[in-house]
């Protein structure tokens, strides 16, 4: 893993200097968009609607757009220049018991790794936290945005997972929840408890379950490696563009002559329908002298 975010962990008056890594990623076979009859990629280019041309990623801006259309502007200097109080420090405000954070609000989870001259101070946070059966709730920022987040012990590392801002969480706001709800027997509610119990286990073990769609879809690709079902897209080089150029130009070229030996044609032809000279007369020859 690579650290993504170096920063400090604020509590009290107490610092730890810690690095950031992606505790998660994501397991999905990547797949490319193609052309179906050479296997060729398919690009896109960021290109201006007004003007049409390419623009450079340098040339890339942000923008809010109004509700009337207008545009606002805003460039990455105006952006870095924006207050962030949090930013490289993961700010802890108080604890609160895990159970009281409803998991709709989770975003990512980060794992903490300390810095060498910061251990014992990682650890007796670490420790604490863990005997205190509580977790932290911070505030931290990471790529230029500010986010709640919860810090916990998992594996024997402290792991901070981003959370959601509470008007980041949709309201349920569905007809029937309007209606009067149907009655209800006891007889089902009995019927689906005892599902519930038939299928309870004590602890969640997620090892037990496989992605089952993806390994199909490896297998898959490994078969058609196995069986040669590849296709191997032309290689698009500078010689390849030149070569163009020049069957462009060997084209044009013949294009000329072809045209040119129509239009000689058509004059040859416009002599032929031309009305011959009259005959020049010829001067008597001079006799020569004895």
């Amino acid at each position: 893993m690579r650290a993504m975010w170096k920063g400090s962990v604020s509590f009290g008056l107490v610092s730890i200097p810690i690095q950031l890594y992606a505790a998660t990623e994501n397991k999905n076979v990547s797949l490319r968009q193609v052309h179906e009859a050479d296997g060729g990629r398919i690009q896109y280019k960021r290109f201006c609607t007004i003007d049409g041309a390419e623009v450079p990623y340098a040339e890339i801006a942000k923008g809010y757009e109004l509700p009337d259309g207008e545009m606002v502007v805003i460039t990455d200097t105006e952006m870095a220049d924006l207050p962030l109080p949090s930013q490289r420090t993961i700010d802890v405000l108080e604890f609160v018991p895990l159970e009281s954070i409803d998991p709709i609000q989770y975003d990512r989870t980060y794992y903490l790794e300390p810095q060498k001259n910061a251990v014992k101070p990682y650890i007796v946070l670490r420790d604490a936290l863990h005997k205190s059966s509580q977790v932290a709730i911070a505030k931290v920022a990471v790529r230029q945005r500010e986010s709640m987040a919860v810090l916990r012990v998992h594996a024997d590392v402290l792991v901070m997972t981003t959370m959601l801002w509470p008007d980041e969480v949709r309201e349920p706001d569905f007809p029937f929840l309007r209606d009067d709800p149907p009655q209800i027997r006891p007889q089902e509610l009995t019927m689906a408890g005892s599902l519930i119990d038939s299928l309870a286990e004590p602890v969640f073990e997620p090892e037990k379950y496989h992605d089952h769609y993806r390994e199909a879809l490896e297998e898959m690709i490994e078969a058609k490696v196995a069986g040669e079902e590849t296709t191997k897209p032309a290689a698009v080089t500078a010689k390849a563009d030149v070569v163009d150029l020049m069957a462009a130009l060997q084209a044009s070229v013949d294009a000329a002559k072809k045209s040119r030996g129509a239009k000689s044609t058509s004059e040859e032809s416009d002599e032929d329908e031309a009305p011959a000279p009259a005959p020049v007369k010829k001067k008597p020859a001079a006799r020569k002298r004895a």
